[in-house]
């Protein structure tokens, strides 16, 4: 990289959590950065309160850069790989200004969050009240509630999403357009949550083969090395 290197940036990365993603992008632009690890509790699944003294919401990803008064905590996954883009990217993993590749950069950059997101989420909280110890007799009445939800309003919403994800791919390689960007990086997780929970599978290729590529990429092998396990891979 031309110029001054950027101090040294703390990845705060929760294990099995969208931090993967933040690492990923770490490795692609070639920063030096440290891990700081932490490990979620083994009965809640929550992020430990250690956390909360890196910022008040204690939620992965976080990072900082810097130390002092000089010191820089950017949280929220789209908001750190905006900032690692602009601060450090030298123009890189991400189209110029004013193409139309850099409005589907920025549309996919929020879609990975505010659209993708929470059908997955909806989807990853009714299968646990499925499967909550209840007590016998409404064991029926909580299984078949959250049988409507997950296949009248999730499962849908899901299922259209990666319809249209698909037929957007019909016409370029990556999300943005013919290069690899960030705004792949960042629709990572959805989809990788979408193959292991939420039934992405060969019939949708295009999908399938998306994944094939950015898992095959060196830096995000390097990634998974750095971060250690996983799990929404297995």
């Amino acid at each position: 990289m031309v110029g001054t290197m950027p101090a040294m940036i703390t990845l705060h990365h929760l294990e099995n959590s969208r931090s993967q993603r933040v690492l990923w992008l770490l490795e692609e632009l070639g920063l030096p950065y440290r891990v700081q690890p932490y490990a979620r509790d083994p009965k809640t699944m929550l992020a430990p309160p250690e956390l909360a003294r890196v910022h008040p919401l204690g939620k992965s990803p976080v990072i900082t850069e810097g130390e002092g008064a000089q010191r820089v905590t950017v949280a929220e996954s789209g908001a750190i790989v905006e900032y690692l883009v602009d601060t450090h990217g030298a123009g890189r993993l991400r189209p110029p200004a004013g193409t139309p590749e850099a409005r589907r950069y920025t549309y996919w950059l929020h879609f990975a969050e505010g659209s993708a997101m929470p059908p997955l989420l909806l989807k990853l909280v009714f299968d646990k009240v499925r499967s909550a110890p209840v007590p016998f007799f409404i064991k029926p009445v909580v299984k078949g509630v959250a049988d409507k939800v997950t296949s009248s309003f999730i499962a849908p919403n899901i299922s259209r999403q990666l319809d249209f994800m698909e037929t957007e791919l019909a016409s370029r390689d990556w999300f943005a357009g013919p290069e690899f960007t960030a705004a792949d990086i960042q629709m990572s997780f959805p989809l990788e949550a979408a193959a292991a929970r939420a039934g992405l599978n060969a019939s949708r290729p295009r999908l399938m083969d998306w994944l094939a590529r950015i898992h095959a990429r060196p830096a995000y092998q390097r990634a998974l090395e750095a971060g250690g396990p996983y799990s929404i891979l297995d």
